[in-house]
């Protein structure tokens, strides 16, 4: 099956691999995983099969920065042609490699750079001895790494025939760190790949059908399986991907930084109890909201690297969403009642608080209904009908909160331009500049976000982006609520003065 029509979309899908332990079966439609690991003497990855596996397989290990190195060009005049990944016998009668090489994946190196150079481990892989190769199987798989002819068919002889029970260590030793066994690779134990330096590291395996020796009572080709997990083991104990592993001392930090205002707002508000504001009981009730949010983000992202994947995190993770959607109808309906003038300008709103509660609550029922479905929903499955349900009422929440919110300020704004309440004035002039930053900070970083997110099919988007996504995704939305969260806290701190 060719491949390069399909190799953005697959690399999409192999950007996504967020599990630490990813299973691979001889069925699977891409060849191989990746994910980012950082470097280090405890870093590794290793590759075990189960006992039911059979046949052979070719096996690469790499950093992705070699990728350029991986494969031979089939064809210099058509370019819709895909590489020659591994060494058949058509890609010998090529000249794409030679009979050492039969079985393996196909490393075109420049002159002066050998295996050693590079990051590449590259083996043969076989199980349960060398006599499978009798047994009657129809081919039928086919993947990313298969070559243009399809599954590749690598007769026995004896340049790739090599008994050692294990080669990675049993071979003529050599200096470096990941080094490749010759021959077959007979499975006995889990393979292990020391990972020194950060990078995006790929694991690739393609069945190779055996052709029957000469002595086997048939002549049909034996397909290969195998069921094996890779698993990929960083600096950091623990099963989450290095992608996603920032974000346990990010929240970690967040508790404490969290923690830490609500302490000193509670210290002012104990103060100044007797002036304490009606807006001011609201933003109490904020902080004590956002450290407990904080710590339920921490102890979630927590427990998925202990445990993994299952249904008890896919439970963690509706609470930490409902708390989400909770967080942002508290923080709307907080902005809402202070542009009013709540405390400063009246000192009651009367039938409109009830509005601006009934807003906030249909606000927190529909982004808890975006968040659940969200997890829930396949994405590539869904009707755009159906996501649109769940898109659309938040959208319309989203959006009278916003012109409400700025509609209420600005008339309040001038209210206080008409009565000459000059610090008053000055309160509101600093909220409405705060908001107007946050706007202009959320464009900019939109426009960025475009433009590296527009490169997502790129075959490498994956590879320099894995550091950062988190940071893209989650963290600098978090950094930017706290700086204005923190700035309308300072505004409206209790003070002697709150009812001046």
């Amino acid at each position: 099956m060719a491949l390069s029509r399909c190799l953005p979309w697959l690399l999409l899908g192999l950007a996504s691999v967020a599990a630490y332990e990813v299973p691979v079966h001889d069925t699977d439609y891409s060849r191989q995983v990746c994910t980012g690991m950082w470097g280090g003497q405890k870093a590794h990855i290793n590759v075990s099969f189960d006992g039911t596996s059979q046949g052979q397989l070719a096996m690469v290990i790499y950093e992705w920065g070699d990728m350029e190195f991986l494969g031979k060009v089939t064809s210099m005049t058509d370019d819709s042609l895909p590489k020659t990944y591994v060494c058949t016998s058509d890609a010998m009668r090529n000249n794409f490699c030679n009979s050492s090489q039969l079985g393996r994946f196909i490393l075109d190196l420049p002159d002066g750079k050998s295996i050693n150079d590079t990051s590449f481990w590259s083996a043969r892989v076989g199980f349960g001895g060398s006599g499978n190769s009798s047994t009657p199987s129809e081919v039928s798989t086919s993947g990313f790494w298969d070559n243009p002819e399809g599954n590749p068919d690598v007769p026995e002889d004896e340049n790739t025939v090599y008994t050692s029970p294990w080669l990675a260590r049993a071979y003529d030793r050599r200096d470096d760190l990941n080094p490749s066994p010759t021959g077959i690779l007979w499975y006995q134990e889990p393979i292990q790949y020391q990972v020194r330096k950060t990078g995006y590291y790929c694991v690739a395996m393609v069945p190779v059908t055996v052709l029957s020796s000469s002595d086997d009572t048939t002549d049909v080709p034996y397909h290969p399986t195998y069921n094996g997990l890779v698993f990929f083991q960083n600096t950091f104990s623990g099963k989450l991907p290095a992608t996603d592993y920032p974000k346990v001392n990010f929240y970690l930090a967040m508790f404490l930084i969290y923690t830490i205002l609500a302490a000193a707002w509670g210290w002012l508000c104990y103060t100044h109890i007797q002036d304490l504001l009606p807006i001011q009981y609201y933003l109490s009730g904020l902080v004590g909201f956002l450290v407990v949010e904080m710590l339920a983000n921490f102890a979630y992202y927590r427990y998925l690297n202990a445990h993994g994947r299952g249904a008890a995190s896919t439970v963690f993770l509706f609470v930490v969403a409902i708390l989400d959607a909770g967080r942002n109808a508290l923080s709307f309906f907080m902005l809402l009642v202070v542009s009013q003038g709540l405390s400063v300008v009246r000192e009651s709103l009367g039938r409109t608080m009830l509005k601006c509660q009934l807003l906030a609550g249909a606000h927190f029922v529909f982004g808890v209904l975006y968040a659940v479905g969200i997890v829930e929903l396949e994405l590539e499955s869904t009707s755009a009908l159906v996501l649109l349900l769940f898109v659309i009422p938040l959208a319309f929440t989203l959006s009278g909160f916003l012109v409400w919110i700025l509609y209420s300020l600005n008339h309040t704004i001038a209210q206080l331009k008409a009565r000459k309440q000059r610090y008053k004035l000055s309160m509101f002039t600093k909220l409405y500049y705060i908001l107007m930053a946050t706007v202009l900070v959320i464009m900019i970083f939109f426009v960025v976000s475009s433009f590296t997110f527009s490169e997502r099919l790129a075959e490498d988007y994956a590879a320099k982006t894995w550091k950062v996504q988190w940071w893209l995704l989650d963290g600098w939305l978090a950094l930017l609520y706290l700086a204005v969260f923190a700035s309308i806290c300072y505004l409206w701190a209790p003070s002697a003065n709150n009812r001046r």
